[in-house]
């Protein structure tokens, strides 16, 4: 005899939104899109552990789908009215016109927002993905955006043959092979007096510190299968998603930024917001 158990969960109505597009970038559905696609590299991420090195990007099916996915909401609901504003006279410059370039800009979609809400200024965008920036293209394209073109390049590569006034990154200097090159590169390619906007992690250099991290088992997995992995697949340092806000500042002033602040928004406590100027 077969025994069938019907069980309902009822949850508040701000935890059920939590779990649902409902909650805008507070979607935590969103975010949980990772542990299946993690799961897809468990065994590869094991035998590393016994060989060394890490698992390269391509074996990451979907990885730039479920990325988009988390940004887009972020990008939509606080890029232009509560991040742009961090950055002293960046909104000012951007409506007069002004150049902009997004480092490891993924899917691009950052960039379209941005060049939808300021028409009179110029947005480039940059990641060593050619699916990704297809993506960012087409988008930019059926939106009939003419002020946004993306281009497929590793950011170590870009000099200072093409200066911008202001220079973002969002949550792309972690994973990188070799971060120091790439601070490095974005500092070249700032104009003198120019900001540049680091989006990353919000958390501390030092495990310990991270004890009372909500979302540090989370994002220490993240880190640990993804983030650390496809850095050490290409020889590089392997920072990790946290590695935290001292290391950060050491690696920004190594690279020759001057004055570096951070600062938080109220809807994305996920990240630091690093605010870099050269001087």
């Amino acid at each position: 005899t077969a025994i069938i158990l019907l069980v309902t969960v009822v949850l508040p109505a701000e935890h059920a939104m939590l779990t649902t597009r409902a909650a805008g970038v507070a979607n935590m559905a969103t975010y949980m899109q990772f542990i299946p696609l993690l799961g897809t590299v468990e065994e590869q991420i094991i035998e590393r552990f016994r060989t060394g090195g890490g698992v390269p990007y391509p074996e990451y099916a979907g990885f730039h789908r479920v990325m988009a996915d988390v940004s887009r909401a972020r990008f939509d609901a606080v890029l232009v009215d509560q991040v742009v504003p961090l950055v002293p006279g960046l909104v000012e410059a951007l409506e007069r016109g002004a150049e902009l370039a997004d480092v490891g800009c993924g899917s691009g979609h950052a960039i379209n927002v941005l060049a939808r809400a300021f028409p009179h200024s110029t947005f480039v965008g940059y990641d060593f993905s050619p699916e990704a920036i297809a993506n960012a293209t087409a988008e930019a394209e059926a939106q009939g955006l003419t002020n946004a073109s993306f281009e497929v390049r590793d950011a170590v590569t870009l000099d200072d043959s093409r200066q911008f006034d202001f220079v973002t990154t969002f949550d792309a200097v972690h994973d990188q092979a070799h971060p120091r090159e790439m601070v490095a590169a974005v500092y070249r390619t700032l104009k003198p007096g120019g900001f540049w906007l680091c989006a990353d992690i919000c958390a501390s250099s030092h495990v310990g510190e991270n004890l009372d991290h909500p979302s540090a088992p989370f994002f220490y997995a993240v880190s640990c299968m993804h983030c650390m992995s496809v850095s050490l697949a290409y020889d590089g340092e392997g920072l990790g998603a946290m590695w935290g806000v001292q290391l950060a500042r050491e690696i920004f002033t190594e690279a020759g930024f001057d004055r570096i602040e951070v600062k938080n928004i109220d809807l994305d406590p996920s990240n630091n917001y690093y605010v870099c100027h050269k001087h």
